[in-house]
Order: C-alpha cells, then sequence, then structure tokens
C-alpha cells in the first residue's frame, strides 16, 4: 500500500525556518541520500515564492524546483505592499489547508508562511527596491507601484530563506525580468530559473484569479489566449502582421457578453519591455491585460522574428 505523503514542515517565523532547513537537510543525510562531506559543494536549496491559492501553475514550479534541488522551499504570503488602493488584498483567496496538501503531494520540505509583521517587523517599510524604467511600463502603468512591492518582498524573502535557485513563473513575464535585473543590479547570489507557463486544457492560463470567473466570463477571457495564438502564427510575416490578427481577436471579445476589457496589447523587447519596430528580428514577447467582469487577467507568448535570407 502507497503510503500518504509526509507532511512539509511549516516554519511561520525566520529562526522556525532557520531551524526546519537545517532539520531538512539533517534528515537527508541520516537517510543516506545526502553525504555530509559534500553538502556545500553539491546539493542546492531552492525556492518558490508564493501568495498562496496553490495551483496546478505553482506545481509546475515546485516540481521544477524538485528535480534539481536537495531542499524545497515554499513561501505563502500575500504581499500588502504589491496591491494597490483599489485591488483585491483583501479578496484575494486564502486557502492554507489545500496549500499545505499539495506542498506535500509535491514533496515540498519546508512551507514559509510569514505573517506581515514577520516580514516587515518595522510596520510598512520606508526603504523599498525601485523598479525604475522598466516597472513603469504595462502592468507598471496600469498598476503604479506594483513591482516596486514585489521587488521588495522578493528581496526580502531571498534574504531570509537564502535560496541557491529561485524559480518564477513565464506567466508573470515583466515580474520574471525585473526579478532577473534585481538580481544582477544588486548581486544577489541566486540563480533564477524561469518556468513554462501552466494552461488549463481549453487554453486559458492558470491563475489564482480564474476562481473568480463565471462560466460566461471565462468563455469571453478565453480570447487572451486565442488573441496570443493567433499572434504568433502570424510571426513568418513580422511585427504589425503579428499585432493585427492578435488585435482581431481581442477586437470581437470586446463586442462579446460580457465584453473583454482591454488594458493593453503589446510586442516588446523582452530585455526593455518596449515596443518592437516592423524591421525587428530577433526574440520578442506578446503581452495582453485585460478585464472580464471584475478579474484582471494577464497573459503572455514569446515569439521569435527570424532575419529575412539573403537573395
Amino acid at each position: 500500500m502507497t503510503g500518504m505523503p509526509e507532511p512539509p514542515m511549516v516554519a511561520c517565523t525566520v529562526e522556525e525556518l532557520q531551524d526546519a532547513v537545517a532539520e531538512a537537510y539533517r534528515r537527508l543525510i541520516d537517510t543516506g541520500q545526502l553525504d555530509e562531506q559534500y553538502v556545500d559543494q553539491y546539493d542546492e536549496t531552492g525556492v518558490v515564492m508564493t501568495m498562496g491559492a496553490l495551483h496546478a501553475g505553482h506545481a509546475a514550479l515546485i516540481r521544477a524546483a524538485r528535480e534539481r534541488c536537495a531542499v524545497v522551499i515554499v513561501t505563502i504570503f500575500v504581499n500588502p505592499l504589491q496591491f494597490g488602493p483599489a485591488e483585491d488584498f483583501d479578496r484575494y483567496p486564502r486557502t492554507i489547508e489545500a496549500d499545505l496538501e499539495l506542498c506535500a503531494r509535491e514533496g515540498v520540505d519546508i512551507v514559509f508562511v510569514p505573517s506581515v509583521e514577520e516580514v516587515y517587523p518595522g510596520g510598512e517599510p520606508q526603504v523599498r527596491v525601485s523598479a525604475g524604467p522598466l516597472g513603469e511600463v504595462l502592468e507598471g502603468e496600469f498598476r503604479p507601484g506594483h513591482f516596486d512591492g514585489v521587488l521588495t518582498v522578493v528581496a526580502k524573502l531571498l534574504h531570509l530563506t537564502e535560496p541557491d535557485v529561485a524559480f518564477f513563473g513565464q506567466k508573470d513575464a515583466q515580474q520574471l525580468a525585473l526579478v532577473r535585473r534585481m538580481v544582477t543590479d544588486l548581486n544577489f547570489d541566486v540563480e533564477i530559473v524561469a518556468v513554462p507557463t501552466v494552461r488549463d486544457p481549453d487554453g486559458l492560463a492558470v491563475s489564482s484569479r480564474n476562481r473568480y470567473l463565471s462560466p460566461a466570463e471565462r468563455d469571453t477571457a478565453l480570447a487572451l489566449s486565442r488573441a496570443l495564438r493567433a499572434g504568433a502564427a502570424e510571426a513568418v510575416h513580422g511585427p504589425n502582421a503579428v499585432r493585427r490578427a492578435a488585435r482581431a481577436v481581442l477586437d470581437a471579445a470586446a463586442a462579446a457578453e460580457p465584453p473583454l476589457r482591454l488594458d493593453y496589447l503589446a510586442l516588446v523587447d523582452p530585455a526593455t519591455f518596449r515596443e518592437i519596430p516592423d524591421d525587428f528580428t530577433g526574440e520578442a514577447l506578446l503581452a495582453v491585460a485585460g478585464r472580464v467582469g471584475s478579474t484582471r487577467l494577464i497573459d503572455n507568448a514569446p515569439l521569435t522574428f527570424p532575419a529575412p535570407r539573403e537573395a
């Protein structure tokens, strides 16, 4: 008979987290899975940062960490700094029991569930990480200050968990780019690994906010992934053809009931998140964001524009 998966250790304070990491490595040594002599050279700690309400996308991040790392930490913290005044901080789903069950199934070693007071012991921090120009476009334009809050908590959690590797989803492409920029610019000793977007069978990118959608709203929301596929199919014809194809899908969704209210459709350089010209060649990102009902969703797709063939 197959036994139930061992539950992860749960830590709510920094001291408990430090003890749990030491215990996780001790267990690996005691069970012969790790040679104590080489623990510093050959084994890594991985972290997956989340706000809870875990789903298949988080599970994919955890599996990527589990495949590579000796010890896997998942953080669950709904960060107030990254929510604007009119956003859904209070409404954001808290599902800790289900989250712990998913972590157990995926073989997580430690779940770090700090309080706001534990992460920000002096109250709202007076010094924050600034996202700079990259944080002012696309998502940053529609959610002012959002990425400053994201980078501040990511920096703090990197310090507290001390991972060798941190895993982030490609679905939040601008966040991923900003985390990589911060790690480079501020000399964090950690590797950032991107994990591809996970989609439901109907094509919708998995998100904790999908649970807010009614069946009719979900039907409309599928236009986001359809627009990305339509645009990607036209990449051989250049950036303007990509934009036209994606826009046609989104325009139709805007006339649906319920309608899609588009925030942006952008075809950008993934390093700068600035729009690319029509003669662009190389890697690009097609990004889209909009609202259906009261739910705001984002999605993106990486594209490659080949250089023209020489005659």
